[in-house]
């Protein structure tokens, strides 16, 4: 399916759009009458009096306002949960899982939302929430919204065409998309099946990491970024519109599209990037850097430089260390770490560890590479060395991730995962 689609670029941006000429009003956000006889509309992820470097808000200028709508009534939750996750023990072992197989009956993105794992409180905006989505349908006659948290999405397999309240964003493997708290959408799908990760972001929304010492360039550059311009539909009919709110599923009946949003300016938009376009910084003498040398995007809680979520990305780069353990060495600390692998091999995991699958390493819980890969990395010539065709991800944040009973239980967990260590063995000389 071929797209024409056009954005705007640059992170955090105030940006004006309009899809019919004239729609936004000049000079004041909410005049008594809007050109078209369109409603005003203001959207706010941030509270009202929150600094301006903080503060996030759109003012939508729609065909009607969204409070015409249903009554809601709740709906079957599904494979959804939503931290704080009492159903199951976290326990502290090293976990593995293998991709979630794709459906064989209709699943649309909704219906196709698996969680694997949450911390914090949705109810008290601290934490994250990680789903796993596998889908073949796209959403039809309904629509969804997340009062619970911003979504970022990690497509896995698949192409999809996000159809948002602010316009439309095309997304795929190698690439990203943030959906703010709130904003309403639907999931077309541009491929024959989908699958892919979400991370449900309760606290802060993600800004760009900083760059400290590195410097004005590196990492992830603002102009990089894509919003969508305004792009509306005048649909009436028999719609479905589900809200994500305080951990639960509901749904009300609407009679019209509620993406009918002809003309916004803001700085809460959905947006997209690219990951072939972050900047890697690495070591060029000795020593492996930390992984948080390779944050894209972060949300900060309330202890500066202790993230509530950080999303790092492991892609193609150059290791050029001198007389250096390559791999990431062994290690325990404080952040727990959610891993994902859209594609290639993990430097670290060359086995076991496969696209679509995941894992998770909380809190002070020992990890490191395995027995074969130490051997390897231990003997390797250490000429310059191209890492290619590969691209793995990581949440990591500052609260203990508690998975699922789905995903302790599920057959995707592989229960032999601590066996991929067994065999290092002793070589001490003393």
């Amino acid at each position: 399916m071929a797209l024409d689609l056009k954005y705007m670029t640059g992170f955090g941006n105030e940006f004006d759009t309009e899809a019919l000429a004239g729609a936004l009003p000049l000079g004041q956000f909410s005049p008594q009458k809007v050109n078209y006889h369109l409603y005003a509309e203001q959207f706010n992820v941030t509270a009202f009096t929150a600094p301006r470097c903080d503060n996030r808000r759109n003012w939508f200028y729609r065909i009607r306002p969204s409070v015409v709508q249903g009554e809601y009534q709740a709906m079957d939750n599904g494979l959804i949960r939503t931290a704080p996750i009492t159903e199951a023990m976290a326990p502290p072992t090293m976990l593995r899982w293998d991709p979630v197989e794709l459906p064989t009956e209709d699943t649309d993105f909704v219906d196709g939302l698996v969680t694997m794992a949450a911390n914090g409180s949705a109810n008290t905006q601290v934490g994250v929430g990680v789903h796993i989505y596998a889908i073949n349908r796209s959403m039809e006659q309904r629509y969804f919204y997340n009062a619970d948290g911003e979504m970022l999405f990690v497509p896995q397999l698949g192409e999809l065409l996000l159809n948002t309240e602010c316009g439309k964003l095309a997304i795929k493997p190698g690439e990203i998309a943030v959906i703010p708290r709130g904003i309403k959408f639907a999931v077309e799908l541009l491929s024959d099946t989908a699958r892919g990760y979400i991370c449900e972001n309760y606290g802060q929304p993600y800004v760009l990491a900083e760059r400290g010492p590195v410097g004005a360039n590196g990492f992830a550059n603002d102009r990089d970024f894509h919003y969508p311009v305004a792009c509306y539909e005048d649909l009436e009919g028999d719609f479905e519109l589900i809200a994500k709110f305080n951990g639960n599923l509901f749904r009300c009946d609407i009679g019209h599209s509620p993406l009918d949003v002809v003309a916004w300016t803001g700085n809460s938009a959905p947006y997209k990037y690219d990951l072939a376009r972050f900047n890697v910084i690495n070591s060029v003498s000795f020593d492996h850097p930390d992984p948080s040398i390779f944050t894209v995007l972060t949300s900060p809680s309330g202890t500066p430089g202790v993230a509530n979520v950080d999303f790092a990305i492991f892609p193609p780069r150059w290791m050029v260390a001198e007389n250096t353990f390559r791999p990431p060495y062994y290690h325990r600390n404080m952040m727990s770490e959610y891993m994902g692998l859209i594609h290639g091999v993990y430097d670290a995991k060359e086995t076991g560890f496969v696209p679509g699958g995941s894992s998770l390493h909380n809190c002070m819980s020992p990890h490191g590479p395995e027995a074969g890969v130490f051997e390897k990395a231990s003997n390797a010539a250490l000429s310059p060395q191209r890492y290619d065709n590969t691209l793995a991800f990581m949440f990591e944040s500052r609260y203990i991730f508690s998975p699922t009973r789905y995903a302790l239980e599920g057959k995707e967990r592989q229960t032999d995962y601590s066996a991929c260590w067994r065999n290092i063995s002793k070589k001490f000389t003393g």
